[in-house]
C-alpha cells in the first residue's frame, strides 16, 4: 500500500517500483487522501476555460487513467486540499481541510483500508512530507499512525477485523546524489542539464538521499512511470525537465527508486534491494516470536 498527498503524487513517486511490483504478482493499493482541489493547473495546454471550470473532476478523471497504467487499485479517503500557504507571514489554512483534520478522523478510513487490503508493506512521506506541504506532512502523521493502530482491536472499532503491516517505508526520490549524478551525465554528453539551478539553491536544506536503506532496482518500468505521470496532463507539462534525462541515460546512472525502512516487525537486515525482505521468515515464526524494531528518526 502506497500512502499519497494528491493525484499524481503516485506517478511522481515510486512508479517505477509500483509496476515492478504488480509485474511480479504482488497486489498494490494506492490511496489518495485529498482531490488536490487546491493546486494549480502546471501544464499550460491545459490551462483552458472548461479544465478550470471543475477542476476536481478532471483530476479525479486523471488520477483513474494513471492507476489503470500502473495497474493498481487506487481508493479515495475523501478529504479536501489545503493547498500550498505561501507569504509571509502564511496565510491560515482553508477551514476544513485535510491538514487540519482531526487526527483520529483523518486516520480511521486509513485504518479501514489497512484493514481491508491487508498490505505487508506501507509506503508514506516522510516526517517532512518529502517537501513541507501540509497535506503532505498530514499523509505522514495518519499513515505512522495507521500502522500503529490497525492491527489493534482496541482502536477504531468498526472498521474492519485487525490487520498488522509488517514494514512501513518512506519514498526519497530527490536525493542531491541523485541529482548530481543526472547534472554531471547530460553536461559529459554535451546536453543542456536543468539540475545545476536546482542544485546550486540546494543549500544547506536536509539531503534524504543520506536516509536511504533500501534500492529498488525498476529502471525497465521507467516507461511506464513517465505514461502514468503524463496521464496527470493538468499537473505534467511534457516539456517540462521531468523528461529531459533520456530513459536509457537513467537507467544508465540511476536505475533504482530509494526508500527508507524505518519500522520493521521482522528481521530486515539492511541495505536491502527488496521490499519484502524477511516478511516470508515473518510468517514462519511462531507466534509471539518476533519483536519489532523502529529504525525511524
Amino acid at each position: 500500500m502506497t500512502v499519497h498527498a494528491h493525484p499524481d503524487d503516485e506517478s511522481s513517486k515510486g512508479a517505477a517500483t509500483t509496476s515492478r511490483l504488480r509485474a511480479e504478482g504482488h497486489d498494490v493499493m494506492v490511496v489518495t487522501c485529498t482531490g488536490g482541489e487546491a493546486g494549480s493547473i502546471l501544464n499550460p495546454a491545459m490551462d483552458r476555460p472548461d479544465v478550470r471550470a471543475d477542476l476536481p473532476a478532471v483530476r479525479r478523471a486523471e488520477m483513474a487513467r494513471a492507476a489503470e497504467i500502473l495497474g493498481v487499485q487506487h481508493r479515495w479517503l475523501g478529504f479536501v486540499d489545503s493547498g500550498l500557504p505561501e507569504g509571509d507571514p502564511l496565510p491560515p489554512l482553508p477551514e476544513g481541510c485535510f491538514a487540519l483534520a482531526d487526527a483520529d478522523e483523518a486516520t480511521a478510513p486509513l485504518v479501514a483500508l489497512m484493514r481491508e487490503f491487508r498490505p505487508h508493506v506501507v509506503i508514506t512521506y516522510d516526517e517532512n512530507g518529502g517537501y513541507p506541504h501540509p497535506a503532505h506532512i498530514k499523509t505522514h502523521v495518519i499513515s505512522m499512525a495507521a500502522f500503529d493502530a490497525a492491527g489493534d482491536p482496541d482502536r477504531f472499532p468498526g472498521t474492519g477485523d485487525p490487520w498488522q503491516p509488517l514494514k512501513v517505508y518512506y519514498s526519497h526520490g530527490f536525493s542531491k546524489a541523485r541529482l548530481v549524478a543526472f547534472d554531471e551525465a547530460l553536461t559529459a554528453r554535451g546536453l543542456e542539464s536543468p539540475f545545476g539551478e536546482w542544485l546550486q539553491n540546494w543549500a544547506d536544506r536536509p539531503d534524504p538521499g543520506q536516509r536511504v536503506t533500501t534500492r529498488i532496482e525498476c529502471g525497465e518500468w521507467f516507461d511506464v512511470r513517465d505514461r502514468a505521470l503524463l496521464a496527470h496532463e493538468t499537473q505534467i507539462d511534457p516539456t517540462s525537465r521531468w523528461f529531459v534525462m533520456p530513459l536509457d541515460l537513467q537507467r544508465e546512472v540511476w536505475p533504482t527508486e530509494d526508500y527508507e525502512l524505518v519500522r520493521t516487525l521482522v528481521d530486515s537486515p539492511l541495505p536491502e534491494d527488496d521490499l519484502f525482505v524477511g516478511i516470508d521468515a515473518r510468517v514462519a515464526v511462531p507466534q509471539g516470536g518476533v519483536v519489532g524494531r523502529n529504525l525511524g528518526r
